[in-house]
């Protein structure tokens, strides 16, 4: 309601005479409507209101006019009018009000009860007026624009219909009922969006590679065109030395045109995977798993205490425990390994809930608690000094077993070759009436196991099916599935008080693949592939993350932030997702170029505005179903000589449970009838289980081989016998033998650069990759090798 005043001798403002005023006067406002042409049409038509009783000498507000602002089809407010509103207050003062309502009943209220008898005939007087001015107050809305005061007036007096106000019971001609919590689910949002380098960084550097451009053109013209007479072989030589330098570097630099850069929304990632919804009531979370594999070969090179750490860094991901599986290749079939792996695992079962309790980021315990900054930074739990000086001691006790883990090794397998010595002794004694036989007695150095059985791997003392590249395949699972709630940690005197902590560790095997002699083992792309059939057994995982032993996560979000791509709309046809690397122990100045900035922040990103990055061997996020040599979803073949014949490749169709057998993983046309996966019936039935659960939700009509909500959210079985027999059976050295292992599927044998190839084969058949750089305050992960 707008008011405005008469020209008043006094002069005072409404706020001072109302606090003056003892009481509520009877003639104090004139109802009033401005019209089109700016006159004002009085509606009360009070003058001659009867002022008696207390407020007769009370004539501060006589002159004052309250003009009402114009209704939806510019016509005055009809008192009569039923249900049009439940009306406004005025207050006048500290203490004193006027109402004005559009309900007749109240209006009677507010005038009646200080205007006697003759309100009614007042309200009738001030109707006539307003029907007599309908014409006018219609010009308005013949202009065809949006009223805001019709909307106001339609939506009775509220603020209409929205998430920001929403009036119980107001349906507006619908037949189901609405509420506010129908406006309270967020709209659908993209997990990842690429950013452009800013034209003011980008436009120089384009100007100075075509100034080089120029330059080259000129100098190798200059070249070519000046001959040297007495050197012509040599002359020749350069010439064709530097046109291939030339071309070699037109080929890097091109790329880097066109840089970009990528951001994620972890936030949108936890509300469309891990928010409740009607899909999933209990709000568990509903991403893809994870199989996670770690590689190393010799114990010696490549410290057991390095792996530890590294191993520690991935079971206390922040990842959903259920969905993340650890898995390390030891190709040297070390027991040395073996029982740091062990200790490892029993150690995390400390070190991930304290990461989880405290919130911890960097989850390196050796990287964390050599950190120069204040460790108690951002922390607010008040028994977090006491549980970092617990785990700090319990860690350097864990360091200790794992540096005497060698000699206690060469102890115990001593001591247990003595016992084994003095029972064949006393067989041969047996045998022979009590002597021993002149031979002797020749008893093999074992290498012996914590448990007293012999370790199948390699021994201390090579022997035959004992010794490196001859010796039997090992898959131990050392910490078993968890279950698929949370187990809330209890206290405990003698450890950590982790009370409402989950206290599960995600699954973790150590394998070991078979090797005999006269086999070609295919070094670190044998071991990947074997890796990747023993997961599908166990996990079948649909995403696989493949590091190198030395290094590890410094940023424990950053399997979700690949995630984030691989989820995203048109994601599916994404094979990998490239992390930079970092290192450490390195010079502060850098004079060698350890760090690689040229290559991972330059030419990485450059070949992100491409097709993708180059798969550089380490820290790389694979999509399963891309591994097993697959087209990408929606890809086009080109054939013809120079590729101009272009048609749609066909797509790969998960067999449905009523779909015939006809239809079956086999009769696809893209596994060549049928595809050489080997022989093995339980990994052929797991790669359309990993095509499946590595879609995209589909909660968007933009995402195109999707799958419904709520899909991922059963509990995965637990492990039986025949389960990690058939795991032991596909890592056996006479797997690969008639198939495609290392040609089309899984890592690409035959080239010492296998990673690259690798990625090529991948991008040959239509597939993208991504290069994903995360905050700088936490970067993917660290290595501590020098040499990368």
């Amino acid at each position: 309601m707008q008011m405005a005043t008469s020209s008043k001798p006094k002069g005072k403002a409404l706020s001072s005479q109302a606090s003056t005023a003892g009481g509520r006067p009877q003639q104090a406002v004139k109802f009033a409507r401005r019209t089109s042409s700016g006159r004002i049409v009085s509606f009360s038509q009070d003058e001659d209101m009867d002022l008696s009783g207390e407020y007769s000498g009370q004539n501060d507000y006589i002159n004052y006019t309250v003009v009402m602002p114009p209704t939806p089809d510019n016509q005055p407010a009809n008192p009569s009018s039923e249900n049009k509103s439940d009306g406004t207050k005025s207050r006048l003062g500290s203490d004193q009000a006027q109402h004005r309502s559009r309900q007749a009943g109240s209006r009677e209220d507010s005038y009646g009860s200080h205007g006697g008898s003759n309100g009614g005939s007042k309200m009738e007087r001030g109707m006539s007026i307003m029907k007599s001015n309908n014409k006018s107050m219609l010009l308005r809305s013949q202009t065809g624009d949006f009223d805001h005061n019709r909307w106001l007036f339609e939506t009775k007096g509220t603020y209409g219909v929205g998430n920001a106000y929403w009036s119980e019971g107001d349906n507006y001609g619908r037949d189901t009922e609405l509420s506010m919590s129908d406006f309270l689910d967020k709209p659908w949002k993209p997990l990842t969006r690429k950013i452009k380098v800013p034209a003011a960084i980008l436009s120089p550097y384009r100007i100075l590679i075509l100034i080089r451009l120029v330059v080259l053109f000129f100098f190798l013209s200059w070249r070519v065109r000046n001959p040297n007479p007495d050197a012509t072989w040599l002359w020749g030589m350069s010439i064709v030395c530097e046109i291939w330098f030339a071309i070699s570097w037109i080929l890097d630099i091109f790329p880097k045109f066109n840089p970009i850069n990528r951001s994620t929304d972890l936030a949108a990632l936890r509300d469309k995977f891990e928010k409740p919804s009607p899909a999933n009531p209990h709000g568990r979370s509903d991403l893809p798993g994870v199989d996670i594999f770690v590689s190393t070969a010799d114990p010696e090179k490549e410290p057991p205490l390095v792996t530890s750490n590294t191993i520690l860094s991935i079971l206390a991901a922040d990842y959903p425990v259920e969905k993340l599986s650890c898995y390390i290749s030891d190709d040297g079939g070390a027991i040395l390994t073996f029982e740091a792996m062990a200790e490892a695992v029993r150690f995390a079962e400390v070190w991930v809930p304290f990461c989880r309790k405290h919130d911890i980021e960097l989850r390196n315990p050796d990287s964390y608690f050599n950190l120069k900054t204040d460790p108690t930074k951002n922390k607010k739990r008040p028994d977090f000094v006491k549980d970092r000086r617990w785990m700090k001691r319990e860690y350097d006790e864990f360091k200790v077993r794992i540096n005497g883990l060698p000699e206690a090794i060469r102890r115990r397998s001593k001591s247990l070759n003595s016992m084994e010595m003095k029972k064949a002794k006393s067989l041969a004694r047996e045998k022979n009436g009590g002597d021993l036989p002149p031979e002797g007695v020749d008893v093999p150095k074992a290498t012996w196991m914590a448990d007293g059985t012999p370790w199948p791997g390699t021994w201390l003392n090579p022997t035959d099916d004992h010794k490196k590249g001859d010796h039997a395949g090992i898959l131990q699972v050392m910490s078993k599935v968890p279950a698929n709630d949370p187990v809330l940690g209890q206290p405990d005197e003698k450890k950590l008080d982790f009370t409402g902590v989950d206290v599960r560790i995600p699954m973790f095997a150590y394998v070991s693949r078979e090797k005999r002699p006269g086999f070609d083992h295919n070094k670190k792309a044998g071991a990947m592939n074997s890796l990747v059939r023993a997961s599908a057994i166990l996990s079948n995982g649909p995403f696989i993350l493949n590091l190198d032993c030395d290094h590890y996560f410094y940023n424990c979000q950053a399997i979700r932030e690949g995630m984030c791509f691989m989820m995203d709309r048109g994601g599916d046809r994404v094979c990998y997702i490239q992390f930079p690397q970092r290192f450490e122990g390195i010079d502060p100045s850098d004079r060698y170029a350890n760090h690689n900035t040229v290559f991972f922040d330059g030419s990485m990103r450059a070949l992100d505005g491409l097709q993708g990055p180059v798969y550089v061997g380490t820290g790389c996020m694979f999509r399963r179903y891309a591994l097993y040599g697959f087209l990408p979803p929606r890809a086009n073949e080109y054939l013809g000589v120079f590729g101009s014949t272009k048609r749609r490749a066909p797509d790969f169709k998960v067999p449905s449970e009523d779909e015939s057998e006809t239809q079956s993983l086999t009769s696809h046309p893209d596994l060549n009838l049928p595809r050489k996966f080997g022989n093995s019936a339980m990994f052929n039935e797991s790669i359309a289980v990993a095509e499946y659960q590595g879609r995209p939700l589909a909660d968007h009509k933009s995402v195109k081989n999707g799958r419904p909500p709520g899909a991922l959210l059963l509990p995965r079985p637990p492990l039986d016998a025949p389960t990690v027999a058939e795991a032991i059976a596909v890592i056996s050295c006479w797997y690969e033998d008639k198939t495609e292992w290392g040609d089309r599927i899984g890592w690409i044998y035959g080239s010492v650069t296998e990673d690259v190839v690798t990625g090529y084969r991948m991008h040959n058949r239509g597939w993208r990759s991504v290069y994903c750089v995360t905050k700088e305050r936490c970067l993917p992960w660290h290595s501590t090798d020098q040499s990368h």
